[in-house]
């Protein structure tokens, strides 16, 4: 995966990557050059005294280093930005089909787990290719070059080379296949520590109100514990692998002088030969330590590789339509025909059997218990899931036929957990309709009996909005997420247990303030209170899945053993109260 990962990101700058290798092949070559001018320095200069071959020899090698850092910084430049850009491209790509899946797919991989492979495993990948620019063209050419090289310097001493780089590949090869599975726990649980920190700082007013901080520190603690040995382990070999290196290259070229010294000594070697000779061992080792760098990311960046192409491999179970529905009346009107939903995997379906008509003009309640599947049935409206049987249509057309642009902007949906973004009142409005004018925002806060306190935050619309709402209350928060599902003038309105933090005067005014300023379209309210939809067209109760009972609330009271017990347990609590 790591390659076909690489082939494919990296084609639209191969003529960057063209000039990484020319400059790295021109800095490699100028390396491989200049210890035979100083072995000629030594050799043909100082040993006869001639200081005219010292100054121009010398002169050449300065001019050599100097094209040689040239070429070094221009290819490291180059590599950076092909290495930045691909972690940009990959980043906008997972991000990308993130966006796209449904709740079943996020739901798999879970949000921490898609944060870390967003971010931790492309840097992972990232830096994989900046050092891949920077060595993997070298390396081989130093270390093929100075092979060649160092023969042409002595035959009789380049056995030591012929033993030296076997065993140092051998020695970092061992250690290198046991760091792979350390690398592939180490991102499950870099995975897990995010979960439990992402569950921490979410819940931590619950945390609190149950005085279970030291609990919380512990699982903290473990998970972090699980992620420090696995890093630990990995460090170690990572640790190891140095020292096995220069021990090899050390060895190397006190054998390359011991057994140089006996030449000279015999006059078959001269002392510029053996400097030589044993600047290309240091040059073929240094080349091998540098893929070292290489094995010691390559595994690593290979299992983030695989956790990235999972992500980018999945295909939403919420696919588009072929050709696309971009039109329809407008009018709102939404059917259900013998909806049937399940999970994968799961035993039971959770909606069986699901059938209604939800009128423009008209409110249609859904009521049940813990459970039966209300805000289930709703998520399949706005197409987060996919009904497993049946088909939910739009003005008569299918919303698996219609474009997915035209679903979303037919309906205004207020979740059952209302979330704000982090900014100001009126940003968080604004992702209704982004050219809502200062009037419209103002009319549907009033709308949504947020006018008073919006009015009263310092700034007003631009008040600050921390992220999820957490500097202002529940009740206020469902307001402005009502408010902003208003903005939009959506035909199809899905209140998803809107209400459930409001006073009943509250909740009272804002179904009145629907009713007469959103009159004409389709309102679909999911709750657990009676009173929110005692005034609704139609009330479909749920239980198991299934409905159960279907009317109005004065017909349900007669007919519906479920709704009676509904209201009578409210009116029971209302009445001690």
């Amino acid at each position: 995966m790591l390659w076909k990962l690489l082939v494919h990101h990296l084609r639209p700058y191969w003529p960057l990557l063209v000039a990484v290798v020319v400059f790295q092949t021109a800095q490699s070559i100028a390396s491989l050059y200049l210890p035979t001018l100083n072995a000629d320095i030594i050799d043909n200069g100082v040993a006869t005294g001639d200081t005219d071959y010292i100054m121009s020899t010398g002169a050449m090698m300065l001019g050599i280093t100097l094209l040689q850092i040239a070429c070094a910084i221009t290819a490291v430049y180059f590599g950076a930005k092909v290495a930045m850009a691909l972690g940009r491209d990959l980043r906008r790509e997972v991000f990308t089909r993130v966006g796209e899946f449904s709740e079943q797919e996020v739901t798999r991989f879970g949000a921490p787990s898609l944060i870390t492979r967003s971010t931790n495993d492309v840097q992972q990948v990232q830096m994989l290719v900046l050092m891949t620019t920077t060595l993997v063209v070298a390396a081989p050419i130093l270390c093929i070059g100075g092979i060649i090289v160092a023969m042409q310097q002595d035959l009789q001493l380049s056995w030591l080379i012929v033993v030296s780089v076997p065993i140092l590949l051998i020695a970092v090869s061992l250690i290198v296949t046991r760091m792979v599975p350390q690398f592939r726990k180490m991102q499950v649980r870099i995975d897990t520590v995010n979960r439990v920190l992402r569950e921490q700082l979410t819940g931590i007013r619950v945390v609190r109100a149950f005085v279970r901080e030291n609990v919380e520190t512990e699982r903290f603690t473990q998970a972090n514990a699980d992620v420090t040995e696995v890093a630990l382990k990995a460090g170690r070999l990572m640790a190891l692998m140095f020292p096995v290196v220069m021990l090899v290259l050390n060895v190397s070229s006190v054998a390359v002088i011991w057994f140089g010294a006996f030449r000279i000594e015999d006059g078959s070697m001269q002392v510029g030969t053996l400097i030589a000779f044993l600047s290309y061992l240091m040059q073929i080792l240094m080349a091998v330590m540098m893929a070292t760098f290489m094995f010691v990311m390559i595994p690593r960046a290979a299992v983030c590789a695989d956790r990235i192409g999972e992500v980018l491999g999945t295909e939403t179970s919420v696919r588009p339509a072929v050709n696309p529905v971009t039109e329809t009346s407008g009018a709102g009107e939404l059917e259900m025909l013998d909806v049937g939903f399940s999970y994968p995997g799961a035993e039971q379906p959770v909606l069986s059997n699901i059938s209604l008509i939800a009128r423009a003009g008209e409110t249609t309640a859904i009521i049940g218990s813990t459970g039966s599947g209300k805000t289930t049935l709703v998520n399949l409206l706005p197409r987060l899931f996919d009904v497993s049987t049946g088909a939910v249509l739009i003005d008569g057309v299918d919303i698996r036929e219609m474009s997915q642009d035209l679903l979303w902007s037919y309906i205004g949906l207020v979740p059952q957990k209302p979330y704000l973004f982090s900014g100001t009142v009126r940003s968080n409005l604004h992702y209704g309709r982004p050219d809502a004018t200062e009037e419209e925002l103002w009319q549907a806060l009033s709308i949504a009996q947020a006018t008073d306190f919006v009015s009263e935050m310092d700034g007003g619309l631009d008040a600050p909005i921390s992220q999820g709402g957490t500097n202002v209350s529940g009740g206020q928060r469902q307001r402005l997420a009502i408010a902003r599902a208003l903005v939009k003038r959506a035909p199809i309105y899905i209140f998803d247990d809107s209400f459930s933090a409001l006073d009943l005067a509250t909740d009272a005014r804002l179904r009145l303030a629907l009713k007469t300023n959103v009159a004409g379209a389709t309102m679909i309210i999911v709750a657990q209170r009676v009173s929110s939809i005692i005034d609704s067209d139609q009330i479909l109760v749920l239980e198991d899945g299934r409905i159960v009972g279907h009317g109005t609330h004065t017909e349900l009271l007669e007919t519906s053993e479920t709704y009676q017990e509904i209201v009578a347990s409210q009116l029971t609590a209302e009445e001690a109260a």
